[in-house]
This record gives structure tokens, sequence and C-alpha cells, in this order.
């Protein structure tokens, strides 16, 4: 039995990888979603990421599709209570921004389209500076004490503005960030480390990083001369061509050779092993995918392993 972490301070306890919703309604159908929360789920799984702009880039799409097939997902399978189902606010086209009225609206619809009456970890997707702190975490504590929310987190937000929500949440005695959901990977360390890592260190915030296969480049498929077809193919290939991409695969080849296991499973296990990681978010858009994902879980990298990963990603 794979042991859950705690997120923060909240009371909310997860699988050490969360299942990202962004390819619902997009790469990934109905059926094809379904399945995938379906062998999530059965192999232990708890910990569902979406957004409510996810998918409005897709043409056709107006945002919002995603947490709709998790919505009817969760209303087939009954299991509302056994999964923690986090979505953000402030990037839906119709509910831009953390103005209160908006944060306001934008949560009563995602919990329309979820089919369900709280959501268990809600972000503000994108920092919003023209409204002050005391407004954005204002608000978020009248969705927690409504019962719509049960904890609060941030996405895309500065060391700066990070630590001021914190001060004046337990300043006030108001709801308080319990995880930060930074741009965090093997081949993107720049944005977290450093300042925002260090306020999420000492203010007990759990990190559960997006991208954390680096749009899947860090899956090891995209190499040099190697043409994937994938929506996503085009950020990866970037990656390919540079000297540290290179390094980091020939190291986490190495590595996962010695373990047996695959290259996306090393990654994501040198994430797992960072100091504040919680759970690092990957999605799938087969069942095929999963098995790689989900084996983090019970991968241990060695110190010298986690070294040389760090090293080479230097």
């Amino acid at each position: 039995m794979t042991s859950l972490r705690t997120l923060g301070s909240s009371d909310l306890d997860v699988f050490p990888l969360a299942l990202g919703g962004n390819v619902f309604g997009w790469t990934a159908d109905r059926a094809a979603s379904f399945a995938v929360l379906d062998a999530y789920t059965a192999a232990g799984g708890n910990f569902i990421d979406t957004a409510d702009v996810y998918s409005a880039w897709v043409e056709g799409n107006k945002g919002g599709e995603s947490e709709t097939l998790i919505g009817e997902w969760l209303a087939a399978r009954g299991n509302r209570s056994d999964v923690i189902v986090a979505t953000k606010v402030g990037a839906h086209p119709e509910f831009t921004g953390l103005a209160p009225e908006t944060i306001k609206s934008a949560a009563d619809a995602s919990l329309r389209r979820l089919g369900t009456d709280y959501i268990d970890l809600y972000y503000t997707h994108y920092d919003d500076p023209s409204v002050p702190v005391e407004e954005i975490i204002g608000t978020l504590d009248e969705l927690v004490a409504a019962g719509k929310v049960r904890a609060i987190a941030a996405s895309n937000i500065t060391p700066e503005r990070l630590q001021e929500s914190l001060d004046f949440s337990d300043r006030e005695g108001l709801a308080r960030f319990v995880a930060l959901q930074p741009h965090y990977n093997l081949v993107s360390r720049d944005t977290y480390e450093g300042r925002l890592q260090e306020v999420a260190s000492r203010s007990g915030l759990a990190a559960v990083p997006y991208y954390a296969l680096a749009s899947g480049f860090l899956t090891g498929k995209y190499r040099p001369g190697t043409r994937v077809e994938s929506a996503r193919s085009g950020r990866a290939e970037e990656y390919a061509g540079t000297e540290r991409g290179g390094r980091v695969l020939a190291a986490l080849d190495e590595i996962a050779e010695a373990h047996e296991a695959e290259v996306a499973t090393v990654a994501l296990a040198w994430l797992a092993a960072q100091p504040t990681v919680a759970a690092p978010i990957a999605s799938a858009r087969t069942v095929e995918q999963l098995p790689a994902l989900l084996a983090v879980a019970d991968l241990e990298l060695t110190d010298a392993e986690l070294a040389a990963l760090t090293a080479a990603s230097a």
C-alpha cells in the first residue's frame, strides 16, 4: 500500500502522483478520460488536478471541458469522497483575474461542472497583482467558511505576493494557502528553486509541480533526430536540442537501466524527492501511459543517483 502524503497544514492526504486533467476533453475524449481515471484510482491514486480553463485553447471549446468530464466520471462511479479534486480560478475566458466577484462566480461554475458541493483544493491559477492580497484571501476564506472549498493554494505567484498572502492569513486568522503549484522539473529548476521554494519551506507549504515531465521531454521519447507526433511536441523538442537536455537524458537512461524503470519514472522520482514536493503532476492520454507515472510511488532513488541527476541538470 503506497503511503499518502499530507498537503502542507491541510487534512488532505494525497497519492504521491497527481493526475493532470489538462488532457481530458482535449487529447483524451470522454471514453479515454474515463479509462485513465478508472486505471489511476484502481492503482490507488486519489489526487486529480484540473482547472476551469481546461481546455479553452482548443477550437470549439470554451473552458470547463475537463471539469465537466471529471464531474461526469465522479457521478458515474459514485466515488466523490474517495477523490481529492483540485481545480483553479483566474484564467477561464469568462472569469479572468481574481476580483472577489470573479472568484465567487467561477467557484460556483466549477462546482456545477464538477457536479459536487465542495472543491478539495482551490488554486489561484495566476496571481492578479491588480487585486490586493487582502481581497483575494478574504474571498477564498469566505468560500472555505461556506463549505464550498476545503483548502486553498496558489500557482504562478511571486515569492513576495505569496509571503504577503500568508502573512495576511496569519494576522487575520483566515484560510491560509497549504500548497503551491510551481513550474518545476529536472530541466526547469529556476522558477521554483530559490526564493519561492524558501517561502514554501519556511511556511510549511506543499509543492505540487506542473510540467513535471517537461511537456513529455522527460519521458525520453524526444531525442535529437526523432519526430514525435503530439500536441505538445514543440516544447519538448526545444529541450531535446540543448546540451543540458542531452546530459539529463544520459543520466536518466543510466539510472533507469539500473532500476529497470522507465525514464519518466526516474524523472518524477527525482522531483518527488526534492524539498517541499508532495506530489508531481503528470497527465496520461491513454491507460498505457499510466504505469510509468504511477511507479513513482514505489521508486526510491539513492542519494548518489539524486545527486547525479541534480548535477546533470545544473
